[in-house]
């Protein structure tokens, strides 16, 4: 059975429905070397056809490698890039259909962004009181300053933090709260979706425990559904529902997380999974990924991931693949379809971010 790669089961209407997506940056040298060189102009795909839903109230995780696309991913949902071509839905809207700052303001403020790097993404002049309060301020949230400084002061204290904390600046505190600070700005225009792109891997692994259970609960408490894009398998084995592989700008399984995690089906995800450490001395063969990725101004034809697979065939260099439907998972590969991989026996990883 083949399809696109979205969940096919869904009983209702997904929060977030994206079809198609392409993001193409334009990496040619100048006009002039071009014709001086009767060169063509050169594009980077770093998203090329990407296609995944996610339901209200879920976690969606997307995986692989640095250069995969995912951060991409990320910024074409929450309107930082424009997508070359391909559809973004959030609640059965399509984003390119609403024109105008005033009719993205509603629906922008619905979605919020959680950035990777909490020392870059907050501005050192401002105090923390006026960094969370200016979103409320720009979506006219609160009725007068007074409410305005108490909402802050809510925020404060639903990332763990002390009211009095707002007075101070950025580089007053550490790397886990200036990302407990990130996480209250994005909760100050009461989005009810947020998009992670990689929120702890700046920061201490015991730092990293804490500031994912906060998500946790803050998810579970205000009903949030949230796109998690991270590397750190460790880590989408605890926060997500449902995982996206991605590898050179295409999703090449999507699978729930229990059943990527035990059973895989791609041998570009097998090998990632072999990159965990193997606590439990099992003695389980690992093959980790080798090679490198392929330039993605070039990418190889056929399946892109055949130059490091070991089971690659004629096929697999010639015909990319089309996701196709494999019990409940969604899977793009020749060996897949054609039962000639064997099967995965991998256990399931042990999960290394405790509870609180």
């Amino acid at each position: 059975m083949s399809g696109p790669m979205t969940e096919s089961a869904a009983v209702a209407e997904p929060f977030l429905r994206v079809s198609g997506l392409a993001r193409y940056f334009d990496v040619s040298p100048p006009l002039l070397n071009r014709l001086l060189e009767r060169r063509e102009r050169l594009w980077l795909r770093a998203v090329d056809g990407v296609e995944f839903s996610i339901r209200s109230g879920e976690t969606f995780a997307l995986v692989g490698e640095s250069g995969c696309g995912k951060s991409t991913v990320a910024r074409l949902i929450v309107g930082l890039y424009k997508p070359t071509r391909g559809r973004i839905e959030v609640d059965g809207v399509d984003l390119a259909m609403v024109r105008g700052r005033a009719a993205e303001k509603p629906l922008r403020r619905r979605v919020q962004m959680i950035f990777q790097d909490p020392y870059a993404s907050l501005n050192p002049r401002w105090r923390v009181r006026d960094i969370i309060a200016e979103p409320i301020r720009t979506h006219r949230l609160r009725a007068g300053e007074t409410q305005v400084r108490a909402r802050v002061d809510e925020l404060l204290e639903q990332v763990k933090l002390a009211p009095a904390d707002g007075g101070k600046y950025p580089h007053e505190f550490s790397g886990g709260q200036r990302q407990r600070i990130s996480i209250a700005r994005a909760l100050a225009t009461e989005p009810e979706f947020l998009v992670c792109d990689e929120p702890t891997s700046a920061l201490d692994v015991s730092v990293q425990a804490q500031i994912l259970n906060l998500m946790k609960e803050l998810q579970r408490r205000l009903g949030l559904t949230l796109l998690f894009i991270s590397h750190n398998l460790a880590v989408v084995s605890y926060m997500a529902d449902r995982v996206g592989v991605m590898y050179l700008g295409r999703l090449v399984e999507v699978a729930d997380v229990a059943t990527l995690f035990t059973a895989p089906g791609h041998p570009y995800t097998r090998m990632l999974l072999d990159t965990i450490p193997d606590l439990s001395m099992s003695g389980h063969a690992r093959q980790p990924v080798g090679g490198e990725v392929p330039n993605p101004i070039e990418p190889p034809p056929g399946c892109a991931f055949h130059p490091r697979c070991p089971f690659a065939d004629a096929r697999c260099r010639s015909e990319r693949p089309e996701p196709h439907l494999q019990g409940s998972t969604l899977v793009a590969c020749h060996g897949i379809e054609e039962r000639r991989l064997p099967e995965a026996l991998r256990p399931a990883p042990i999960r290394a971010i405790p509870e609180e």
